[in-house]
């Protein structure tokens, strides 16, 4: 079975969160010149929100809602905890604040980002899933929290320049990396990888939540390349997911021949 019809046998609801959210993700530039910078910043909250809506939809295809929920819950409350940790101790992420401009906050970090972990997880869990099969033991759970976290950090080489210029947050000492400090990924790496550890997911829906990733890198790419005026991370983010999203399509395609 070809891709083509791998994407047709999916769920109808699946696709259709999917397209809401990329019509989101396409129209922020022209929010931005229509309307100014503070409707392209929520529309880029809007975009957040669609991107969540699309993974718990497409979790709660395969999973039971109770268990999406409560895999929301964990990522979202331990998400949580380590921005609002890291933002007032400077561990494990470096030293950053979050400004005034994602609002609302609660202890100085923005609601919206518990959420933003939570849209691009399950599509980095399903990506290592991709990779490594399922296996018992902690060191295959190990070494399948390590390879997701890679995967999800990946997004990061896009996300925190992007966000930074945007003003969402600021680092105390700009980094080596378009001003983001080397540590930041330290920090990414290890916090995901704990997520997916307490999480633990299983009989995950490989093909959409990839299509998810994919389209994340594709639509980052084109953003921050052409319309967001940062080629550099563009490219950056474009070889580092890029690698991600290759691997993780031709082991879907070649398993299902």
């Amino acid at each position: 079975m070809n891709l083509l019809n791998q994407l047709r046998s999916l769920p109808k609801s699946n696709l259709i969160f999917i397209a809401l959210w990329v019509l989101t993700m396409i129209l922020l530039p022209i929010v931005g010149w229509t309307w100014g910078e503070a409707a392209l910043i929520r529309g880029m909250s809007v975009g957040v929100l669609m991107q969540g809506i699309a993974v718990l939809a497409i979790l709660a295809s395969a999973w039971s809602w109770r268990k999406t929920i409560t895999s929301f819950a964990i990522v979202g409350v331990l998400s949580y905890f380590a921005e609002f940790i890291g933002s007032k101790t400077g561990f494990p992420f470096g030293a950053y604040h979050y400004t005034n401009v994602l609002q609302p906050q609660l202890g100085g970090v923005p609601l919206l980002i518990p959420l933003a972990w939570m849209m691009m997880l399950p599509p980095a869990w399903a990506v290592a899933r991709s990779l490594l099969p399922e296996g018992e033991g902690l060191g295959m759970r190990v070494k399948y929290s390590l390879l997701s976290a890679l995967a999800f950090t990946a997004w990061d080489l896009f996300l925190d320049p992007q966000m930074v210029g945007w003003g969402f947050w600021e680092w105390e000492i700009p980094g080596q990396y378009f001003g983001i400090p080397f540590v930041n990924y330290f920090g990414w790496i290890l916090v995901s990888a704990l997520l997916t550890l307490a999480v633990n997911p299983k009989d995950l829906p490989l093909l959409p939540l990839t299509l998810v990733y994919a389209l994340t890198w594709f639509l980052q790419t084109i953003g921050q390349g052409v319309f967001w005026g940062q080629p550099g991370p563009a490219a950056f983010g474009f070889v580092g997911m890029g690698v991600f999203v290759f691997l993780a399509f031709k082991s879907q395609l070649t398993h299902r021949q």
